[in-house]
C-alpha cells in the first residue's frame, strides 16, 4: 500500500501532464488522486504506521507523539482514528486557508476585470515598435502579478494582446513573455503565486523578507531575456480594428473600482501583520467590502436613471444605459470565476498531504539530501521539476518534507528557519522554473489554452530564453548570499 499511494500519485500527475492530448481536465485527475491517496493510505493503515527498520524514522512522527497521548490507540480502529480525526483534519484546515484565499482573491479581481477597470491600464499604452511594446509590457505583468496574482495576470495581459496585436505569432511570442514575466514577478510577492502563498501562510517566509530577499533576483529573471531580445527583435505591431465603443460604466468607475479591488488586495499583508490573523480573512474582508460598495453603485446608478439624472453609458455615448445591476452584481461574477482552478489546487493538495502523512516525502527528503547535498541544488532541481508538473505539488512536498527549523538552530539547518535562505530560494526557484516549459505554471497553461500556443513551438522559441533567465537569478541569488552576504 506504501507504494501502491506513489503510484496512484505518479499516474495522477502524467494524467495532469498531459490534460490537452487526453481532454481530461487536471482538476478531475487531482481529485481523484487526493482521494485514493488517502484512501490506500486508511486501507493500509496497520503496514504504513507499523514500519520498522530503517524505513520507521520515515513514518509522521506525528503517529508516535499521538501513540504517547494516547497509549492504547495502537490498534486498527485507534490508527482509524488517527488518519480521520487527526491527521486529515489538521491537513485540511490548512488547505482550506489556502482555497478561501484564492476564491476571494480571484473573485475580487474578476470584479475589478467585470468593471473595466483594468481597461484603465491598457488605454494607456500607445507604443507598436515590438521591442519597446515588450519592455512596457513585460514589466505592466511582472509589477501587476505581484500585486494580484500570475494566473489572473496572465488572464488579463493575454485579452490585452489580442486589443494591441494582430498576428497570431506576434501574439504567440508576446503572450510567451508575459508568462515568464507574470511568473517572476509572483516569485517575490507574497501573494503574488500560490506557491509564495502557501510558503507564507504556512510561516516558512514573511511578507517583507520574501520581497527583500527574492525582488532582484526575480527582477533579473525577466530582464535578461528582454536584453537579449532587444538585439534579436525588430519591427512593429499591427493593432487589429475593434469595436470598443461600449462601456456598462463610466470612466469614474472604472477607476474608484480598480483603486478599491488592488487596495483590498494590497490591505492583506497588512491585516496580517497588525492582528495576527490569518491572511485569508483579510482577503474575505477585503471581497465583502468590495462586494458591498459595488451593490450600493449598482443601486445609485438604477435610481437615478430611474429619476433620469443618466441616461448614457459611460460618460460620452449616446446610447441608453442598462440595468447594471443585473449584469455586474457579485452573484453574477461569481459564475466567471475559475472553479475548477480551486478544485485542481484542493486535489493535489490532499494527495500531497497524504504522502506526507504516510512518510513518503520523508524518504524523498533523505534522497535530495544525500545526493544533492545542499540547499541551492536541491531547490534547482526543485525549479527544473517544476517546469514538468506543476509547481503546487512540489513546494507543498517541499513544506511536508522539511520542517521549519528552531530560530536557535545552526549550521545546515539554519537555512531551514523562518525566513531561511532554503524557502526563500524556493519561493524563487518553484516560482520561475515552471517558465521553461509552458505546462510548468498555471499561468503557461492559461496561456496556452487562451492562444492555442503549440508546445514545441515555445520549446524551441521561450525554453531557452526562461532557462537563461532563470539560472540568472538563481547565480545572482547564490553570489548575493556567499559573498556580499557571506552566508
Amino acid at each position: 500500500m506504501f507504494i501502491l499511494m506513489v503510484v496512484i500519485f505518479v499516474l495522477g500527475y502524467a494524467a495532469i501532464a498531459l490534460e490537452h492530448p487526453l481532454r481530461v481536465d487536471k482538476a478531475a485527475s487531482a481529485l481523484l488522486i487526493g482521494v485514493l491517496t488517502w484512501v490506500v493510505y486508511m486501507l493500509g493503515v496497520e503496514d504504513i504506521l507499523s514500519l520498522t527498520d530503517s524505513a520507521s524514522k520515515y513514518v509522521s512522527s506525528a503517529w508516535a507523539s499521538y501513540l504517547e497521548q494516547n497509549p492504547t490507540a495502537n490498534t486498527h480502529e485507534g490508527m482509524v482514528e488517527f488518519i480521520s480525526h487527526h491527521q486529515l483534519l489538521e491537513h485540511l484546515g490548512e488547505i482550506a486557508e489556502i482555497l478561501f484565499f484564492l476564491l476571494g482573491a480571484m473573485t475580487i479581481v474578476e470584479i475589478i476585470d467585470q468593471h473595466q477597470g483594468f481597461k484603465v491600464l491598457t488605454d494607456k499604452i500607445k507604443a507598436t515598435g515590438k521591442v519597446k511594446l515588450l519592455w512596457i509590457l513585460s514589466f505592466l505583468t511582472f509589477f501587476m502579478s505581484a500585486v494580484l496574482d500570475n494566473l489572473t495576470t496572465t488572464i488579463v495581459l493575454v485579452a490585452l494582446l489580442r486589443k494591441l496585436i494582430d498576428d497570431k505569432q506576434t501574439r504567440w511570442f508576446f503572450a510567451s513573455m508575459v508568462v515568464l514575466a507574470a511568473n517572476a514577478g509572483g516569485a517575490w510577492s507574497p501573494i503574488g503565486d500560490v506557491t509564495t502563498i502557501m510558503l507564507w501562510i504556512g510561516g516558512q517566509v514573511t511578507a517583507a523578507k520574501i520581497i527583500t530577499g527574492v525582488f532582484i533576483p526575480s527582477l533579473i529573471n525577466i530582464t535578461v531575456p528582454l536584453i537579449v531580445l532587444s538585439f534579436t527583435m525588430k519591427g512593429h505591431v499591427t493593432r487589429p480594428e475593434i469595436d470598443d465603443t461600449v462601456q456598462l460604466v463610466s470612466h469614474r468607475q472604472q477607476v474608484f473600482i480598480l483603486i478599491l479591488g488592488v487596495s483590498a488586495l494590497l490591505f492583506v499583508p497588512i491585516f496580517k501583520t497588525y492582528t495576527h490573523l490569518p491572511p485569508y480573512l483579510g482577503m474575505l474582508l477585503g471581497l465583502g467590502t468590495l462586494w458591498l460598495v459595488t451593490e450600493i453603485l449598482h443601486r445609485w446608478h438604477n435610481v437615478r436613471k430611474r429619476v433620469g439624472t443618466i441616461k448614457t453609458i459611460g460618460d460620452d455615448a449616446n446610447t441608453e444605459a442598462p440595468d447594471v445591476s443585473k449584469k455586474l452584481t457579485v452573484i453574477k461574477i461569481l459564475t466567471k470565476v475559475d472553479v475548477p482552478t480551486v478544485f485542481f489546487f484542493l486535489g493535489i493538495l490532499l494527495a500531497v498531504a497524504s504522502l506526507q502523512s504516510a512518510g513518503q516525502l520523508g524518504i524523498l527528503a533523505s534522497f535530495l539530501d544525500q545526493n544533492l547535498g545542499n540547499i541551492y541544488a536541491i531547490n534547482l532541481a526543485i525549479g527544473i521539476l517544476s517546469s514538468i508538473v506543476d509547481n503546487v505539488p512540489l513546494v507543498a512536498g517541499a513544506i511536508g518534507m522539511y520542517p521549519i527549523a528552531e530560530a536557535e538552530t545552526a549550521g545546515y539547518f539554519a537555512d531551514f528557519m523562518i525566513d531561511g535562505a532554503f524557502w526563500e530560494f524556493l519561493a524563487y526557484c518553484a516560482g520561475t522554473g515552471g517558465s521553461i516549459l509552458i505546462i510548468g505554471s498555471a499561468a503557461g497553461v492559461a496561456a496556452m489554452g487562451l492562444e492555442k500556443i503549440d508546445f514545441i513551438w515555445y520549446l524551441k522559441k521561450i525554453s531557452w530564453l526562461a532557462l537563461l533567465g532563470y539560472l540568472s537569478g538563481a547565480a545572482f541569488y547564490y553570489i548575493e548570499m556567499h559573498i556580499f552576504l557571506g552566508h
